[in-house]
């Protein structure tokens, strides 16, 4: 398979994990739209692409390890594991309802295809960099992966994370900041400025950081965890510079963090997800596009 090829799978893929990100939110009627959709193109790159995983066998030993450190984005990756056939995508329509193996914030213990579990914002930063040190000690080539909120770098239990991965030279360890640019009362810059930057400071922390400036195209997000896996000597960040809500029509417009739109508005969201990606779908099979 040539590049050309694979990236358009991958954008066929990403296009599926909205739709379905969107069914599985509004299945309940409301959720955090906005973090997650910011999210699919990362989760199509690293699903469909670079990690190892086996969804016959979630347990593998020789996986690649995920960890959604803004858990609050649960349907993004219930959407993607689904996909990926982990189980039925539309078990996860049971989305936060009482007994659901999908619960608002991802939750080992309750679904398949989930290593760690997060949703207190900074926590799960502090669990990957566990993980990958516990890999690094058992001599293992595992790979760890884990994603965090722009607005959760407020936390600072985020940056003694960094700062042990980088002092233990984590190689093993890449994070993606998903950076939106608002959080949940306002903008980032509004309710607590990053100064010069998230990357900035992960780069005064030790870490090899990367700028993706397109954080929703699966071509940018691809070539930067490929160069990521250049590095050998200290742990990765890679900013992805994103848009909150992408491709939800009620959401994107505002970068709501969270929403509870009306039927109709669900049904306009849903609407053009599904024509959207039978337009990416089309594309390189004959279609005008191609």
């Amino acid at each position: 398979m040539t590049k050309q090829e694979k990236m358009q799978e991958l954008r066929v893929f990403a296009e599926q994990i909205r739709l379905e990100t969107l069914k599985i939110i509004g299945s309940l009627g409301f959720g955090h739209v906005g973090g997650s959709m910011s999210m699919v193109e990362a989760m199509a790159v690293l699903y469909g692409a670079k990690m190892k995983v086996n969804p016959a066998d979630p347990g593998w030993e020789g996986r690649d390890w995920f960890v959604l450190s803004k858990g609050h984005a649960g349907p993004v990756m219930y959407a993607t594991l689904g996909l990926k056939g982990y189980y039925p995508v539309s078990d996860a329509y049971k989305l936060n309802r009482p007994g659901t193996h999908f619960p608002s914030h991802t939750d080992r213990n309750r679904t398949v295809g989930v290593d760690l579990t997060t949703g207190s914002l900074g926590q799960g930063m502090g669990e990957a960099v566990g993980a990958a040190m516990g890999l690094k000690i058992q001599g293992r080539d595992n790979r760890v992966y884990v994603a965090v909120g722009d607005g959760e770098c407020d936390e600072g239990a985020v940056w003694e994370a960094a700062q042990f991965a980088a002092h233990y030279g984590l190689s093993n360890l890449v994070c993606l900041v998903d950076d939106n640019k608002r959080q949940l009362d306002g903008t980032v810059e509004e309710v607590m400025s990053q100064g010069k930057g998230i990357g900035v400071k992960f780069s005064a922390f030790g870490w090899k950081t990367l700028e993706v400036e397109e954080g929703n195209d699966v071509e940018a997000i691809y070539d930067a965890l490929t160069q990521a896996e250049e590095f050998g000597d200290a742990p990765v960040c890679i900013i992805l510079h994103t848009v909150k809500g992408k491709g939800a029509t009620f959401a994107e417009p505002t970068g709501a963090h969270s929403s509870q739109p009306s039927k109709e508005e669900w049904e306009e969201a849903l609407a053009e997800a599904e024509a959207r990606y039978e337009k990416i779908r089309t594309q390189g099979k004959g279609g005008e596009e191609a």
